[in-house]
C-alpha cells in the first residue's frame, strides 16, 4: 500500500505530492487562483462535501498555501486567499490544464487563461536561460545540492 509520507525520500516531487497531491486540493487552488473565495462559494463551485473542503482548507492553511481574511468582524466568516506559496502553484495548474486540454477535452478546452494583454497565455515551458522550448527529450537530471541518498548504493 502506498503511504502518504515521503519523509525518507529525497525527491521534491514526492514531497510536493505530500502537500498538494490529493484530488480536491489542486481543484481548490484552481478556484483560488481565479479569485479569493468564501467557504460557501468554494462548496458550491466545486460540488465538494463540506467535511472534505474543511479538511483540505485546514491543511492548505497549515502549510501556508492559503490564508484567511475575516470579512465580517461580528462573525467568524472568512475569505480564503492564496499566499505567495500558493500562487506559485500556478505553473502546475497550467501544466495539468494543458495535458487535460490535449488528452481529456474532446470538444476543446473548457477554459482558456488569458493574459492581461488580452491574448491566451498558452502553456509553453521554456528554458530560463536560453528561452528555448523544453520537452522530455531535451532535459536530463543531475544531482542537486539537496541530494541525499535514501538508501545505500
Amino acid at each position: 500500500m502506498l503511504g502518504s509520507d515521503y519523509a525518507t525520500q529525497t525527491c521534491s516531487i514526492a514531497r510536493a505530492l505530500e502537500a498538494v497531491g490529493e484530488r480536491w486540493t489542486l481543484l481548490i487552488v484552481r478556484e483560488l487562483l481565479l479569485r479569493p473565495s468564501r467557504f460557501t462559494d468554494l462548496l458550491r463551485r466545486l460540488g465538494i462535501s463540506r467535511n472534505i473542503l474543511i479538511s483540505r482548507l485546514t491543511k492548505l492553511v497549515d502549510l501556508e498555501i492559503v490564508h484567511t481574511v475575516n470579512y465580517a468582524h461580528n462573525r467568524d466568516w472568512n475569505t480564503y486567499e492564496l499566499t505567495d506559496k500558493g500562487k506559485d502553484l500556478f505553473p502546475i495548474i497550467s501544466a495539468l490544464m494543458a495535458w487535460g486540454d490535449r488528452y481529456a477535452a474532446p470538444n476543446g478546452p473548457p477554459a482558456i487563461f488569458e493574459h492581461s494583454c488580452g491574448h491566451p497565455v498558452g502553456h509553453r515551458l521554456v528554458c530560463q536561460t536560453c528561452d528555448q522550448p523544453v520537452s522530455a527529450e531535451t532535459i536530463h537530471a543531475v544531482v542537486g545540492p539537496g541530494y541525499r541518498p535514501s538508501r545505500p548504493l
